[in-house]
């Protein structure tokens, strides 16, 4: 059978990743979100801290005044290269391990501008999970245990760093475009469990019940 990816973008606090995680366990398929950052690591010999420092932020403010000017982001530099642990170059490296995975396996991938990377891929089903910022602001304080107000600058920050990092790497997309994906899910309206449910039923309608068997 044909393998099958199924990608999900996901706003702080919204659990796209907690969602995730039900449709790996009812399809039986593996999901990928840090797990990428270490295979990366383990493939390119660069410590997966570097990996973790770049990953879903931009380092350098200057990157986004650039943008109009990005470098190739296709282009991977050597070891000896003093480019090689380039943020560019990192995400060059997650991206081929991507790429590699919606290959080889069918596979659950979280972030990671997954969608962009896999946008000309037929056997791939997008999804952007998001809720009101309410919503949002009562999960990061139950999980996290943190104030209101600084639940509000969480959220703000961390989808501030994925807007960055989309909006860089993709060369002016804006991730929260809902032509983006095949699916865009509210869990303010829509419990984890059937937003999970509703992602498995799109990718059957999307890839046919032969490929999600």
């Amino acid at each position: 059978m044909e393998n099958y990816v199924i990608t999900i973008a996901r706003g702080y606090g919204s659990g796209g990743k907690q969602i995730g995680e039900l449709v790996s366990a009812q399809l039986g398929i593996p999901c990928y979100e840090s797990q990428i950052p270490v295979m990366a690591s383990e493939c390119s010999g660069i410590s997966q801290e570097k990996f973790v420092q770049v990953d879903e932020r931009l380092r350098r403010p200057k990157l986004l005044r650039a943008l109009q000017k990005a470098p190739d982001i296709d282009r991977t530099y050597g070891p000896n290269d003093r480019k090689f642990v380039s943020d560019d170059n990192l995400f060059h490296i997650q991206a081929w391990i991507i790429q590699e995975l919606a290959r080889a396996r069918s596979c659950i991938i979280i972030g990671k501008c997954a969608n962009y990377l896999l946008r000309d891929r037929r056997n791939v089903l997008s999804a952007y999970v998001e809720a009101p910022r309410g919503v949002c602001v009562d999960t990061v304080m139950s999980k996290l245990g943190v104030t209101e107000a600084q639940a509000h600058r969480l959220i703000s920050k961390t989808d501030q760093y994925r807007a960055d990092y989309y909006r860089y790497y993709t060369r002016g997309e804006d991730w929260t475009n809902p032509t983006l994906y095949d699916l865009t899910v509210n869990t303010g309206r829509l419990s984890y469990a059937d937003a999970a449910r509703l992602i498995i039923q799109a990718a059957r309608i999307k890839l046919g019940d032969d490929v999600l068997y």
